[in-house]
C-alpha cells in the first residue's frame, strides 16, 4: 500500500500508460483475495470526465450499498472492508464533489479517503477493456409481416440456483435450468428457442425486424425499442438460459473469414448481412440466450441500479467488489469530422456496477457508453489493453479527545 508521503506524490506525478506495456505473466486469478495486488506505482488520477456524471454514478452505488447489511464484508484483494465503511467513505466523497470541479480537485477529493490497489490482470498480467452500449431497435408490440422476430420475457419454468449457500467457494456463482421430473437439467439452447420451443408460452414482449440486432441487444444486456407507433420502450436483462457465452467473433476468426485485427461488432454485422445463409449457424454457435423485461427508466446493471454512461463498468462479480469505486486507464475511439477514427486516452473514475457472461477473470473490464452513434462506435471497436485500479477506503484513525 502507498505510504502517506507516496500518496501525496501520486497527486503530482503523471504516469503515461501505454496499452502495450509489458507485464509480468501471472497465474490465472481464481479467488477475490488474488484479484487485487498492492499498488506501488505513482500515478496521477487525471479524470477526463465531468464531475456531474461521477456524482450520478456514485449515488447509484450508495443506494445499493445502503441496502446491504452494515457488517457485510467486501474483499479488495489483501484488504476487507464492511458495507458500513464503504458507505461512510463514499458519503464523505459525495459531500466533497461539486459540479465543475477540475481533474486535480476531483483527484484530491478522492484520495483524502482512499488507497489504491491494482487488478492482477489476466494470465499475462494485462487488463483487456471492451465496451457496451444501449442499442435502439425498430419494433412493434404486435407481430406483423415486417416485425417477426420475438423479444422474449423469462419463462416460468426457468430455475435459477445460487450456489453460494452450498459452499462459500461458489460465491456469486449460479446455474440455470429446468426440471425433468425431479432432475434439474440445462435449459433450452439458442437454436432450440429460436426453433420455437417456447412459442406456445406467449412470452413475447415485442417483435423486431432483425434477428442480428436482437442478438447484439442480448450481448449488451439492454436496449430501447423504437415502436412503429412512435413510442419507445426500454428493455433490460431479466434472465439467461444459463448456457455458457461463446463468441461468434472468435468463431469467424477461427474459420478465417474475418482477420483478428479487423474484428469488431461493425465487422460482424457487415459479414452477417453479406452472408444471410450462414446467419443462423453462426448465431446459434453462442448457445446463451437472454430474456428481457420492460424497464420503467434507464438501463440498469447487475445491482438493479441505473448505469451511467462512461462511469459504470462491468467486471467479474466473483472477483471484484460490487458497487466499488475504481479508476481506469486505457484508450477509446473517437470519430473525427472527416469520418476517420482516432484513439484517445481514457482515464477516469468509474463504479463497478455491472457484470456479464463474457466478463470473466481479473483481466476483463466492460465500459458502459450509453446510447447513440458515439456509444455504438466505442462499444463496437474497443478491445484495448490498460490498467484497472480499485480504491479501497483507508482505515480511519480514531480521534482521541484530550483530557
Amino acid at each position: 500500500m502507498l505510504s502517506r508521503s507516496a500518496r501525496r506524490v501520486s497527486l503530482t506525478v503523471l504516469l503515461l500508460v501505454c496499452a502495450s506495456c509489458a507485464r509480468v505473466p501471472r497465474p490465472a486469478v481464481t479467488r477475490p483475495q488474488e484479484a487485487l495486488v498492492e499498488f506501488s506505482d505513482t500515478v496521477k488520477l487525471v479524470d477526463d470526465g465531468e464531475s456531474a456524471s461521477l456524482r450520478i454514478a456514485l449515488d447509484q452505488s450508495l443506494i445499493w450499498l445502503r441496502t446491504r447489511p452494515v457488517e457485510q464484508r467486501f474483499v479488495y484483494g489483501p484488504r476487507e472492508v464492511t458495507a458500513g465503511e464503504l458507505v461512510s467513505a463514499l458519503e464523505r466523497l459525495r459531500a466533497r464533489l461539486t459540479d465543475g470541479m477540475s481533474s486535480l480537485e476531483v483527484s484530491k477529493a478522492v484520495m483524502e479517503d482512499f488507497d489504491l490497489l491494482e487488478s492482477a490482470g489476466g494470465e499475462d498480467g494485462t487488463v483487456l477493456f471492451t465496451g457496451y452500449y444501449e442499442p435502439v431497435l425498430e419494433a412493434s408490440l404486435s407481430r406483423t409481416d415486417e416485425y417477426r422476430v420475438p423479444v422474449l420475457s423469462a419463462p416460468d419454468d426457468l430455475i435459477e440456483v445460487p450456489l453460494e449457500p452450498f459452499a462459500e467457494r461458489f460465491a456469486s456463482e449460479r446455474v440455470f435450468g429446468r426440471l425433468e421430473g425431479k432432475r434439474l437439467v440445462p435449459y433450452w439452447n439458442r437454436a432450440e428457442i429460436r426453433g420455437g420451443r417456447l412459442s406456445p408460452r406467449k412470452l413475447e414482449l415485442a417483435w423486431v425486424k432483425d434477428p442480428v440486432s436482437l442478438f447484439f441487444m442480448e450481448v449488451q444486456g439492454s436496449g430501447t425499442l423504437r415502436l412503429n407507433d412512435g413510442g419507445e420502450r426500454r428493455v433490460g436483462y431479466a434472465a439467461s438460459n444459463g448456457r455458457p457465452y461463446r463468441s461468434i467473433g472468435a468463431l469467424l476468426i477461427q474459420e478465417g473469414v474475418i482477420p483478428r485485427e479487423q474484428m469488431s461488432m461493425q465487422a460482424l454485422r457487415a459479414w452477417l448481412a453479406a452472408n444471410p445463409t450462414e446467419r443462423d449457424r453462426v448465431l446459434d454457435y453462442n448457445e446463451s440466450y437472454v430474456f428481457f423485461r420492460f424497464l420503467p427508466g434507464a438501463a440498469v446493471g447487475s445491482l438493479g441500479r441505473e448505469v451511467t454512461p462512461g462511469r459504470s463498468i462491468a467486471t467479474d462479480a466473483r472477483l471484484f467488489p460490487k458497487g466499488g469505486l475504481a479508476f481506469i486507464l486505457t484508450d477509446h475511439p473517437v470519430k473525427m469530422a472527416d469520418g476517420s477514427v482516432q484513439w484517445r486516452p481514457l482515464a477516469r473514475f468509474v463504479f463497478n456496477q455491472d457484470t456479464g457472461g463474457a466478463i470473466r477473470g481479473a483481466g476483463r473490464v466492460d465500459v458502459f457508453w450509453g446510447r447513440g452513434p458515439e456509444a455504438e462506435l466505442a462499444a463496437g471497436m474497443m478491445k484495448q489493453k490498460g490498467r484497472l485500479l480499485f480504491l479501497v477506503p483507508r482505515p480511519r484513525v480514531p480521534v482521541v479527545e484530550a483530557r
